[in-house]
């Protein structure tokens, strides 16, 4: 029985149903984010980010929005990586190029509808694989709180 006022968390992805990347996903889990995030970077930052011993934060203007936030180097080099054209081809696995999608929007929900658009890959596909029990990399149906 249903708790009244509150959405059942068992209802069944849609289409048009919202997902983005849930990041307390990933302190329940034993993956590290730290690490895939920096898969996610050209090698060259990688190998800069992983040598550093220091923690440094710029800013970063938004290019389109002129919007200027504070990000550390592993933040920075998404960002540039999410510029380049071949951030998210047709070489990068299902789950990655979702997930890219998301590092490259700002985490903005978006339906499978919308992310097919994004990676050129059939959204029934990506209904099954994002909308199923078991969850990759934190990409679960957006919750409006």
């Amino acid at each position: 029985m249903a708790i009244p006022g509150k959405p059942s968390t068992l209802i069944k992805p849609t289409l048009d149903t919202k997902f983005n990347v849930d990041y307390s996903w990933w302190d329940r889990n034993s993956e590290d984010l730290r690490t895939y995030l920096l898969s996610h970077v050209l090698p060259e930052q990688r190998e800069r980010i992983i040598q550093s011993e220091e923690h440094r934060v710029v800013d970063f203007i938004d290019p389109l929005t002129g919007e200027v936030s504070q990000l550390d180097e592993l933040q920075l080099a998404i960002k540039l990586a999410a510029q380049d054209p071949n951030f998210i081809n047709p070489q990068t696995s299902l789950v990655d190029s979702i997930f890219r999608v998301f590092l490259a929007n700002n985490n903005e929900p978006l339906s499978p509808r919308e992310l097919a658009e994004r990676i050129k890959k059939d959204p029934t596909t990506i209904l099954k694989t994002i909308g199923g029990i078991r969850i990759y990399k934190g990409i679960k149906p957006h919750l409006d709180e």
